[in-house]
């Protein structure tokens, strides 16, 4: 069968939307073991070790429930075991993603109150905060926020966001999305108090899509308890007594596992320090190209910045649709697209996931090509000034 219809080029395909991220060959050898028997002893043995290894990169002691699933599964099962219909929950709009989580809300019978953004920076704390003070009888349960907002390159400081719920002395869950955050950037679910944090398999972690996570706090289990949405898929609690001896309620994705497995053996050995490490510098490389391009990042705000992606704004006139079908067309490259109100506005690049010097320049070098031969307005040298940023900062 034939996956791909587009013509023969040589060379590597170069996947640089912001996730899927490309899987690394090991990983890819990892999910090409034998499928196990998912009731057998040896999956819970692997089971238990799996479950028990995959909190670090949450940094958390609590229990991480693992879906067959996508992203989207994880904020669906987040909603359902905390809240229940009618519940009111305060959403900070900060980009495309943010919304389609606000619109699953309303699907589900919860009533989202919305703290708007222009799309150019993460959640706004303090508007957080005043809005829990305001809400005297404690009508709002959870407050729902994007860490790495995937559409707009901006990310939300999520210390700052735990502190002003603290600081508004308010009861509500602190539910965050770190689809895109996770083993890319800093993360701390303990620490930062978040009761549920959900992630996927495809960034970060290295994985082809299929996994989704609810990493859960005691407090976020407690309000599961009393929670009325309906829920059977998605219940924590078959799958949190279930995980107790190493397996699942439901048939696992075993193949995805073993690849979770390898990807946590690598973010382990490199250390996570120097995983955000590399992740920063590209992300500043990428930031300087853009820049000496005479180009804007979207996110105007650089205690937001993103490590994962950066969303680049064109000139008012120029399609970034138009420059993504040309850079893909000549250069064997993909880059990710403006969604939601920023379609054809900006283009995206990711710098995520197993990625290294050289194939950010190589990136960067398709860029700055596809910006001539596109016609779009700019000034060369972007490349330039990333690899001088790189080699003066090894």
């Amino acid at each position: 069968m034939a996956y791909f219809e587009s013509k023969r080029t040589a060379g590597r395909h170069y996947l640089q939307i912001p996730g899927p991220s490309t899987v690394p060959d090991r990983i890819l050898r990892a999910m090409d073991n034998a499928t196990m028997d998912h009731r057998g002893p040896d999956f819970g043995k692997f089971g238990m070790q799996l479950l028990e290894k995959v909190k670090f990169v949450f940094n958390t002691k609590g229990h991480v429930v693992i879906y067959p699933a996508s992203g989207t599964g994880a904020w669906e099962a987040a909603l359902a075991n905390t809240l229940s219909a009618g519940d009111r929950v305060l959403m900070c709009e900060t980009g495309h993603f943010a919304w389609l989580w606000r619109e699953m809300a309303e699907r589900l019978g919860i009533r989202p109150e919305l703290i708007r953004t222009d799309w150019r920076r993460g959640a706004d704390a303090p508007g957080i905060e005043a809005r829990l003070r305001e809400d005297r009888s404690h009508d709002i349960k959870a407050v729902c926020v994007v860490h790495n907002e995937t559409s707009t390159g901006c990310t939300s400081r999520i210390a700052d966001v735990r502190a002003a719920i603290d600081a508004a002395g308010h009861p509500a869950l602190l539910l965050v999305d770190t689809i895109s955050g996770l083993a890319s950037m800093e993360y701390r679910h303990d620490e930062w108090g978040v009761d549920v944090t959900i992630s996927g398999s495809q960034k970060g972690l290295m994985l082809p899509p299929g996994l989704s996570f609810n990493a859960v706090s005691a407090k976020a289990l407690r309000a599961s308890e009393s929670a009325g949405l309906p829920r059977s898929y998605w219940d924590w609690g078959p799958m949190i007594r279930s995980n107790a001896t190493g397996y699942f309620p439901s048939t696992p994705a075993t193949n995805l596992l073993y690849g979770l497995d390898t990807a946590l053996d690598m973010l382990a050995e490199e250390g996570l320090e120097n995983v955000f490490a590399r992740h920063d510098r590209h992300a500043e490389a990428t930031r300087r190209a853009v820049r000496a391009w005479g180009l804007e990042v979207q996110c105007d705000d650089p205690r937001h910045y993103s490590s994962v992606l950066t969303a680049v704004r064109l000139p008012e006139g120029h399609s970034a649709n138009a420059l993504r079908a040309v850079i893909l067309e000549k250069f064997n490259m993909s880059l990710g697209n403006g969604l939601g109100q920023l379609n054809d506005q900006v283009f995206r690049i990711g710098h995520l996931g197993d990625f290294g010097d050289l194939e950010l320049v190589a990136t960067l070098g398709g860029v700055e090509m596809g910006l001539a031969a596109a016609g779009v307005p700019y000034k060369q040298g972007g490349l330039q000034a990333a690899m001088a940023y790189l080699a003066g900062n090894a």
